[in-house]
């Protein structure tokens, strides 16, 4: 395989809370750039058309990540007002609990409790869907994610940023680049605190971590042709899978499987 899996700051379980939902807010605003959830709304609509659910459930959601503007549009574009959105974490975040949980007008749960997706004894039914979090997970953790869906005859969306295009041996570019787009879009992350203000401009911790781990995601992500590898051995005349590209200024892949 082509990805080469150097750690993240973000993935360390002594890393902050805090520090991780200023960075997180900061992916928000990355997705609703790219338009992330005009995207993903139209292979999730594919999904809903195929097998029926009425319930995404989503994977390393983070501060939320695109899904509430994906649910959003779901209703808006494709007229799915029955669809419900649970979120979940292994490192659920407070604020977004307490935000969708309690003052949402959108359809949304966010679990509280921590959630492991490599877990093969989920029992949620739903959609399973991960965005841009898919890279977070080395081949053999991978693998047993692509097999649980497969086994729970449960449908699954797999969306990531970019396509891991770049000169392996040119990954660190990415870093001072950024490091500079996290000082631009910073007034664009919602809610706005002090810390992210402060954390961001006087003592530039968050662009310093955002920068390593945005450079190390994309050289982590799995190219298409990693991930065809990973779906070998997984033949079931029950179950399709596909793997696509969506090109432009910056190019993203995916993967779908759903029961037939």
């Amino acid at each position: 395989m082509k990805r080469i899996h150097l750690f993240e700051i973000e993935d360390l379980a002594w890393f902050p809370g805090w520090l991780r939902s200023c960075m997180t807010r900061l992916i928000i605003v990355m997705h609703r750039l790219v338009g992330t959830e005009k995207k993903v709304a139209e292979l999730l609509n594919r999904l809903i058309e195929q097998t029926g659910k009425s319930t995404i459930v989503d994977y390393c959601s983070g501060s939320g990540g695109p899904m509430p503007d994906v649910l959003q549009r779901l209703k808006t574009t494709y007229g799915k007002d029955h669809i419900n959105l649970v979120l979940s974490d292994l490192y659920p975040d407070n604020n977004s609990i307490n935000t969708f949980n309690e003052g949402s007008e959108l359809p949304i749960k966010y679990l509280t409790k921590p959630v492991d997706v490599t877990n093969s004894d989920l029992n949620m039914d739903g959609i399973r869907t991960m965005i841009g979090s898919f890279h977070h997970f080395k081949p053999k953790e991978a693998r047993q994610i692509l097999t649980n869906a497969q086994k729970a005859k449960q449908p699954i969306l797999i969306f990531e940023l970019s396509d891991n295009s770049t000169p392996i041996f040119l990954w660190w570019i990415a870093v001072p680049i950024n490091f500079i787009m996290a000082l631009c879009i910073t007034p664009w992350a919602q809610p706005m605190t002090w810390k992210q203000l402060v954390f961001t401009y006087l003592i530039p911790i968050i662009p310093l971590c955002f920068a390593w781990d945005g450079a190390v995601s994309n050289v982590r992500t799995y190219t298409l042709d990693d991930l065809d590898e990973l779906l070998e051995g997984h033949p079931d005349e029950n179950y399709s899978w596909e793997t696509g590209k969506f090109e432009g200024k910056t190019n993203q892949i995916y993967v779908l499987g759903y029961p037939k």
